[in-house]
């Protein structure tokens, strides 16, 4: 019996990615009941011959321009290499794929994962050794490669290419395929295809070119009549511009509409609610058992919950008495220090969870909560407490750290904020520091009143309401 391949494989003898074989039609399948999508070695085979026909794409001084465009080559033909040199001194040996316009290679990082780098010379014979962020396999390195030498040719010849009309609902599917999975594989799917799916909604089939400001503006104010917040509806105008930007970068839109509408102000939306001792308090004596860690550890370290949640035991160092957040917003590792409380607690936790990998694991799956939102509003109506999210407690524990005179750099590195300006959000000042403040103006050595008594009487009035004395400055505060 022939021998059936997983997509794993076909990707591997490809040299492509697992989505580039599922997309590819062209490769004849199977749908086998209980095992998923499988390949016979025949058809495979069969295929990777089809393709031979084909050669590389290549450019010469003498091109015709129409040649000079886009074409499907099949990911054989993209890998076919010119021969493998070992990269410049100081750099790592890794392995150039080399086409008659330029070149590919990878970079592996720590983790192991490749960077994709492309090597050509710009119009002016420059050589250019960009990185492609967005490039996870070889055969979209090569088609970044592709368009990166086609733009110098067009600059250079001075060429202005003009795509073929394409509808907002065609080119959104493109933007979401095509750049939004790659840039943002953990967050497209619940942002940017709800932003997408409502926007295909309102402007459906309408050309790229034929949308104006006033259709945008006209989205936006259809948003707010449904119930969405003005943040919210520079949510949707982000996104849209970022796929109309992407849009002109291709060819289809010679100008973005979105660029002339002025985003609404989110500071209104700011929120300053912080927890109160007093209803810190009454949080812990409500709280559910399983709970009371994962509020302590949040007000110690004002980590987010997804954060939180998925803690590990590896990543608590009780030697260095730290904690290594891996899973953040940001993707870059961050680290924490324990105070003596929160180092207590997690020696005790870790006693009574045994073995378990998670410092919270559901007691019924042994995996990680998924969300705590159940417990934690029983938690604030059996308190009393109202308006109070879980995302407070990391506000909360970023104003304490400033209240107690921790400087906001400090704050940032342990929020794990990429600017100051974020973490400036978090740090609101409470009335009496506000107060405190203003009184530190008056606090000047000298007679206990009489600066102030003398600035009462700046300006004393006789009978008839005219001005009598007048001092000057230097009398008022001497």
């Amino acid at each position: 019996m022939e021998k059936l391949l997983k997509v794993k494989d076909v990707a591997e003898i490809l040299q492509c990615n697992i989505q580039t074989v599922y997309e590819n039609k062209k490769l004849p399948r199977l749908d086998v009941p209980g095992a998923g999508v499988r390949f016979r070695e025949s058809d495979l085979e069969n295929y990777i011959s089809s393709c031979k026909k084909y050669d590389p794409f290549k450019i010469t001084q003498h091109v015709d321009i129409e040649t000079f465009r886009w074409i499907n080559t099949p990911v054989y033909d993209i890998l076919k290499t010119g021969g493998m040199r070992e990269m410049p001194k100081g750099k790592l040996k890794e392995s150039r794929t080399k086409f008659d316009i330029g070149a590919i290679y990878p970079r592996f990082t720590t983790k192991g994962h490749a960077r994709w780098y492309l090597d050509y010379n710009d119009r002016y014979g420059n050589r250019k050794q960009p990185l492609v962020s967005n490039a996870s396999s070889p055969e979209e390195a090569y088609i970044a490669l592709k368009k990166a030498v086609e733009k110098e040719f067009d600059a250079q010849q001075g060429i202005k290419r003009k795509r073929e009309k394409i509808c907002f609902s065609d080119f959104s599917d493109i933007y979401l395929n095509d750049y939004a999975k790659i840039q943002k594989p953990k967050s497209w799917k619940s942002t940017d295809e709800g932003y997408m799916k409502v926007m295909k909604q309102h402007f459906g089939n309408i050309d790229l070119r034929e949308i104006t400001p006033m259709m945008v503006q006209q989205f936006r104010a259809s948003r707010l009549k449904v119930g969405n917040e003005k943040s919210t509806t520079n949510r949707y105008l982000a996104c849209l511009k970022k796929m109309l930007n992407l849009a002109i970068d291709e060819g289809y839109l010679e100008s973005n509409p979105v660029s002339k509408i002025k985003f609404y102000s989110e500071r209104e939306n700011i929120r300053t609610r912080t927890l109160s001792p007093t209803e810190e308090e009454k949080l812990f004596d409500h709280s559910a058992t399983h709970l009371i860690p994962i509020i302590q550890t949040a007000l110690y370290t004002g980590m987010r919950l997804s954060e939180i949640l998925r803690l590990q035991w590896n990543q608590i160092d009780f030697r260095n008495r730290e904690i290594r957040v891996e899973k953040t917003k940001s993707e870059r590792f961050r680290y924490i220090p324990m105070n003596s409380v929160l180092e207590e607690m997690f020696q005790r936790m870790k006693k009574s969870t045994f073995n378990n990998t998670y410092l919270f694991p559901n007691p019924n799956t042994g995996k990680p909560f998924t969300t705590i939102k159940t417990a934690f509003n029983a938690t604030k109506r059996r308190a009393s407490i109202s308006d109070l999210r879980f995302h407070d407690l990391r506000h909360t524990a970023a104003t304490r750290m400033i209240e107690a005179g921790v400087d906001v750099n400090t704050v940032k590195e342990i929020l794990g904020h990429s600017s100051i300006t974020v973490t400036e959000r978090y740090t609101h000042s409470n009335r009496e520091q506000k107060e405190k403040a203003v009184e530190l103006l008056v606090a000047k050595p000298g007679k206990k009143g009489e600066k102030e008594e003398k600035l009462l009487h700046i300006c004393d009035t006789d009978k008839d309401g005219s001005i009598i004395s007048l001092p000057t400055v230097s009398e008022s505060i001497n």
